[in-house]
């Protein structure tokens, strides 16, 4: 048997945390098996379903790396199948049409809670030949067993049973024609053949009214797996206030595709202690039985920390490749100043996101034009001159121009003039930088060219001369 999965998201918005979750166990499970992984997007709800997040889904799944084998299938594209499969239930006698009108419908469920009763469908229609009244548009109703027990070899919670008596007859197909979602769900697994339906917890519900209905069909039941939520720090259902936030957020905040992946496979599924998996990795060990029961909690202080591994373990070549547009954006010209990688390279311990390396990396290629504005007054101040002046000049006749022989060179200069390392250190990285916070200054100055060098050095020797 080969296996096949398939994520099915609605575009009523933008990919979001669960969401893209989800994607991934269902990617992972597929190819840890040498299966086929189908991207199906149920966009039957006219009103809520739009183009534009059609395309936020689909560009933050290529974003992710999490490539389909088969699709995008789109539902509103199958609506001829759909109809062809309640005709064959209607034929078979295992749907009806329902004359209910909403109104009588709500009075239904009403009368219902007063006798202290599940507010459901009653089944008025389930058998009537009455006649139906004239005007009304009728909906197809499922004609759900209403006896036994549907029985749910669930791959993670285990063993779910549900008495039929608890489920009402479903509607297949609404007065306007259009079907609904347990139906078109059903007709899209079958048709595509899913072997493993993997998804959240929250449509347990939904699962013994396809397995009826996929038996009605005579369809082979897909083996189901329900993943519990993702829950907030209050240990409540994750939502926005907590940081579901859409993907392409994560992305826009410079957090790289792989260290996200890593922690959303950690977010409910775990392999010993292990806390820092490759793509690769992930494929190699993840399994349905290592996903866990209980929700999982979203920890943003998590979620940076891996981050933070990823950016400090990615070649650097990779860190330049995604660097770069981020930098463009701002208008930031990397080809004239030193190559990005080695840049990427120097920043990587200090950062935990892009954005984070984008912001330090804005000095090797631009020139400070102002100071900070306290660190000016502390440090570029006439005390700093003369060792300034003094690096400087050796600097300009340094031969080569490396690291390690530029580290000599300031060590140099504070041994000469019988002062602590930082009494040149923090008034160069402001001169050179515009900040105090930066990489050993030697590896910094190694990166730049001489003439930047020098000619930033003389622009603070300048400053602390005007403000004398």
């Amino acid at each position: 048997m080969t296996v096949r999965t398939r994520f099915a998201p609605s575009p009523t918005g933008s990919l979001h945390i669960g969401s893209a979750r989800t994607a991934l166990f269902c990617w992972l499970f597929a190819r840890h098996h040498g299966g086929e992984f189908i991207l199906r997007v149920e966009d039957t709800d006219r009103e809520r379903s739009t183009e534009a997040s059609v395309q936020t889904i689909l560009e933050s799944m290529a974003w992710l790396g999490l490539e389909a084998d088969e699709g995008p299938f789109y539902q509103t594209q199958r609506f001829d199948r759909y109809r062809e499969v309640i005709q064959r239930l209607l034929d078979d006698g295992h749907a009806y049409r329902c004359y209910t009108t909403p109104e009588e419908l709500d009075a239904m469920r009403e009368a219902a809670r007063s006798r202290g009763e599940k507010p459901r469908y009653d089944g008025t229609w389930r058998d009537s030949t009455a006649t139906p009244p004239a005007g009304v548009d009728p909906v197809i109703r499922f004609k759900n067993p209403q006896t036994g027990t549907v029985v749910i070899n669930d791959a993670i919670k285990g063993e779910i049973r549900i008495d039929n008596s608890e489920l009402d007859d479903l509607v297949l197909q609404r007065a306007d024609g259009t079907p609904t979602y347990n139906l078109a769900v059903v007709v899209d697994d079958m048709d595509m053949n899913i072997t493993h339906v993997i998804r959240g917890d929250d449509h347990v519900n939904n699962t013994p009214r396809q397995i009826n209905i996929l038996a009605a069909l005579g369809a082979t039941v897909p083996i189901y797996a329900h993943m519990p939520m993702i829950l907030g720090e209050d240990g409540k259902r994750m939502s926005k206030r907590h940081g579901a936030v859409s993907v392409t957020q994560y992305r826009d905040e410079g957090y790289l595709p792989e260290a996200l992946l890593n922690y959303l496979v950690r977010l409910g599924w775990s392999h010993g202690d292990d806390e820092f998996f490759s793509i690769e990795e992930m494929t190699r060990l993840f399994t349905l039985e290592g996903v866990n029961r209980s929700g999982s909690v979203f920890d943003r202080k998590k979620l940076d920390s891996i981050s933070q591994h990823h950016m400090q373990t990615a070649p650097a070549e990779r860190l330049a490749e995604v660097l770069q547009p981020i930098l463009a954006a701002r208008g930031v010209d990397t080809s004239k100043g030193p190559d990005l990688a080695n840049v990427a390279n120097a920043l990587r311990e200090r950062a935990r996101t892009l954005v984070e390396m984008a912001d330090a990396a804005h000095y090797f290629y631009v020139a400070p034009t102002s100071y900070d504005a306290k660190a000016e007054v502390k440090l570029l101040k006439p005390a700093a001159t003369e060792l300034l002046q003094s690096l400087r000049d050796r600097l300009a006749e340094l031969e080569p121009w490396a690291a390690d022989d530029i580290q000599a060179a300031i060590q140099a200069t504070v041994d000469d003039a019988g002062v602590g390392f930082g009494k040149l250190g923090q008034p160069l990285r402001l001169a050179i930088t515009g900040t105090t916070a930066s990489p050993s200054m030697n590896e910094v100055i190694a990166l730049l060219a001489r003439d930047n060098v020098l000619a930033r050095m003389d622009a603070a020797l300048r400053r602390i001369s005007s403000d004398t």
